[in-house]
Order: C-alpha cells, then sequence, then structure tokens
C-alpha cells in the first residue's frame, strides 16, 4: 500500500520547524506515513503533490496576510481548514468569542481607518494599573508593549509604538495587563482532533515598558497533566468555538490543533488569552506523550 504524503508547512526562516518539533518526521514515519517539509511561498513547490498539507510554523504570516490566506485556498488538502486560518489570523475573532459568551480579556481596538491622533490614543488608554499594545494580525508574540499606565515616559512609549503600527496598516489591540498572571501563571490548553493532550503553564514574559522582539516565542516553565478544573474551561471553551465555526461555515470543522491560552481569575473561573490554530507552538517536548499524540493525530487525517 502506498504511504499517504504528509507536508509539514514552514517558513524559510525555520526549515526544520520550530526546535520542539524535531522528532515529528520520525515519529509520523513511524506511523506509516511520508512525511517531509516544505515552506509555504516556496515558488518551486508542487502542491498538488503535497498530500495531507499541515501548516506548522508559518513564523512570517503576518507580513503577508493576504497572500497566505490566498495560498491556502490552492492547496487541495490543508489543514486547520482555509476558512480557519482566515479568522483566526486576525485576534478580531476575540469580538465574536466574546459576542457568543467566552470570557476574554476586555480590548479596545484601535483601527488605522480611524485616522487617530496621538491625544486620541492617549485617551483611549487605561488611566491606571499597567497596559499591553500589540497588533491584532501578528505571529508568536511578536511586537507585544507592556506600560505603567501613569508613568509619563512609558505613556509616550505606548503611543509611538501604536502609532507605528497604525502607520503601517495594522488594526492595535490595547488590553489591561492581567495582574493574575504573575500570582497564577498563564495556562496553555493543547488539544489535537478535539482532545485535550497536555497543558503547559508559562511565566510572565512582559516587564513594564518592554516590546517582545520580532523572533520571539513563548518561553514555558511547567508541563503537568490537565486537572479536572482546565478539562472544564477546555471544554467550555471547544463548544462556544465550534459553536461560532458553525455559525460562520454553517457546518463544524474538527480542528488538527488547536492551543488556547487562559489565565485564571483565582476566584475559579478564568479569562481566554488566546486561540491559536495557525502557527501555534505545541510545546510538544514539555510532555512525555506530547509529540506522540500530535503524531497520532496528523497520522489519524492522513489515513482517513
Amino acid at each position: 500500500m502506498t504511504k499517504p504524503r504528509i507536508t509539514l508547512v514552514t517558513s524559510a526562516d525555520m526549515p526544520n520547524l520550530y526546535s520542539d518539533e524535531a522528532g515529528l518526521l520520525d515519529a509520523l514515519a513511524e506511523r506509516g506515513t511520508d512525511p517531509r517539509i516544505a515552506v509555504w511561498n516556496d515558488p518551486d513547490e508542487d502542491w498538488s503533490q503535497a498530500g495531507l498539507t499541515v501548516v506548522r510554523s508559518v513564523s512570517d504570516y503576518a507580513q503577508n496576510r493576504q497572500g497566505f490566506l490566498e495560498w491556502t485556498k490552492r492547496v487541495p488538502r490543508i489543514l486547520n481548514h482555509p476558512d480557519v486560518l482566515e479568522w483566526n489570523s486576525d485576534k478580531h475573532y476575540m469580538i465574536e468569542l466574546e459576542r457568543m459568551g467566552l470570557p476574554v480579556i476586555p480590548t479596545t481596538w484601535l483601527e488605522p481607518e480611524q485616522k487617530l491622533q496621538k491625544q486620541q490614543l492617549h485617551s483611549r488608554f487605561p488611566a491606571l494599573s499597567d497596559f499591553v499594545v500589540k497588533p491584532a494580525v501578528s505571529s508568536g508574540v511578536r511586537d507585544i508593549g507592556r506600560y505603567t499606565a501613569n508613568d509619563p515616559y512609558q505613556r509616550q512609549a505606548a503611543i509611538s509604538q501604536a502609532a507605528t503600527l497604525l502607520d503601517q496598516g495594522r488594526s492595535v489591540m490595547v488590553q489591561r495587563y492581567m495582574e493574575e498572571i504573575d500570582i497564577h501563571g498563564e495556562i496553555s490548553l493543547i488539544f489535537f482532533n478535539g482532545l485535550m493532550s497536555h497543558s503547559v503553564e508559562k511565566r510572565a514574559m512582559l516587564h513594564p515598558s518592554s516590546v517582545t522582539e520580532p523572533s520571539m516565542h513563548e518561553a514555558v516553565v511547567t508541563s503537568q497533566e490537565a486537572s479536572e478544573e482546565q478539562w472544564r474551561w477546555g471544554e467550555q471553551i471547544r463548544a462556544v468555538m465550534h459553536a461560532y465555526v458553525r455559525q460562520r461555515m454553517g457546518r463544524d470543522e474538527q480542528f488538527l490543533f488547536n492551543r488556547v491560552d487562559v489565565v485564571p481569575d483565582g476566584k475559579g473561573s478564568f479569562r481566554v488569552m488566546e486561540a491559536s490554530l495557525v502557527d501555534a507552538d505545541l510545546y510538544l517536548t514539555s510532555h512525555p506523550a506530547a509529540l506522540g499524540n500530535f503524531a497520532d493525530a496528523i497520522a489519524m487525517r492522513a489515513f482517513w
């Protein structure tokens, strides 16, 4: 029997995928498939021969989102689904998830077409505590700034960052910094084919008056089995996300992979920071079963 071909898609600056996916090709080969790696915008690549195409470390898609989305629609068999990749590659999707009942971090949206002046930007920032400025379309944790509201120098730096992003035609998100991250940590819940595989707790990465580097990715503190509470949160989040997919696409769609970042609120609930279905770092070396779980999920879809 011919082995099903699997193409793991990356960017030119990550020719070997994320560092924790080094064993993924071997794991897929062990499961009876023919895996390979390709760069999504390689002009010499014949995507009609790609077999099952799995989007992975496309860390440069935000630089040419429209080109990336057009490419996804030309690939015969791609996961996650092109429409899922489209809505999830712009964090305006958080508006819809909040509308459908998920507790998210309150966000002020700044749009290029508003033509906001610096004084107007100033008036839209919180008056107290720390806050975060970040672009709505970005990969990983790039270009995210944390600032202290009542420090005039940091406030001016925040205005400068927001103005630069808006001048580039990029929508901007302004959010209150969740002090709960420093207390409880940020938790990522990772799902494969709708089943929770593992969870990780990440340390706070943002410090006041800091902006993340263009090449920066998240760092894991601890890996853990998902607790009963996290399972409950995960199912609540999944139910809302799939309801959104059905509303948007007219039918449900199984996600090959999905990472949801949440912050415990200290009161038995949580707030969603992000749901990542495009280039999510899945922390495959953080848990003994994680890489195998992902290889199983991909191989299962390849043999469907």
